[in-house]
């Protein structure tokens, strides 16, 4: 009997260019436990044509943790040039954070959402892909604020309720 596969259901949003940026994106990959590679390159699984996008960008890796019969995946940044932010961080060259059930990622313009769905297999996992007519995140980045600034600066002292 056939083992469920590991899904990840990958939503893609391109700001300016729109749908036409994931002309090349099949619906549906079926991938071997190796690095899932993104880029522009002629060996990525995944590619991408767009101008800031490294020929290697990013991976989704699966492994397993340890006392776990179940894949996990981390994302790792490729690129020497850009950067991809990842769930409010943001990753230079060869570093990688394991990812969660839901995972917003942006990089080079594009705006990507990963949800992980746990299955039992351990030869492969598979990726839907779906392309999204609206933003997937809202705020990519952390503001600085000045959390203090509408706060009145007379507080009652502790305890005089």
């Amino acid at each position: 009997m056939e083992k469920p596969l590991t899904v990840l259901r990958v939503s893609l949003y391109h700001p300016t260019l729109g749908p036409s940026a994931f002309a090349n994106v099949p619906p549906r990959l079926q991938h071997d436990t190796s690095p899932l590679l993104l880029g522009r390159g002629k060996d990525a699984h995944l590619q991408l044509q767009l101008p800031r996008l490294s020929r290697r960008h990013l991976s989704l890796e699966p492994y397993l943790e340890k006392g776990s019969a179940l894949l996990a995946f981390c994302l790792k940044a490729l690129s020497r040039k850009g950067c991809v932010w990842v769930n409010g961080l943001t990753l230079r060259y060869l570093e990688q954070v394991p990812l969660s059930t839901v995972n917003r990622v942006s990089f080079s313009g594009i705006q990507m959402l990963v949800r992980v769905e746990e299955g039992t297999s351990l030869e492969a996992f598979v990726c839907y892909f779906h392309v999204s007519p609206s933003p997937l995140i809202y705020r990519p980045e952390a503001e600085e604020t000045d959390e203090w600034e509408g706060i009145s600066q007379e507080q009652p002292p502790p305890g005089s309720g």
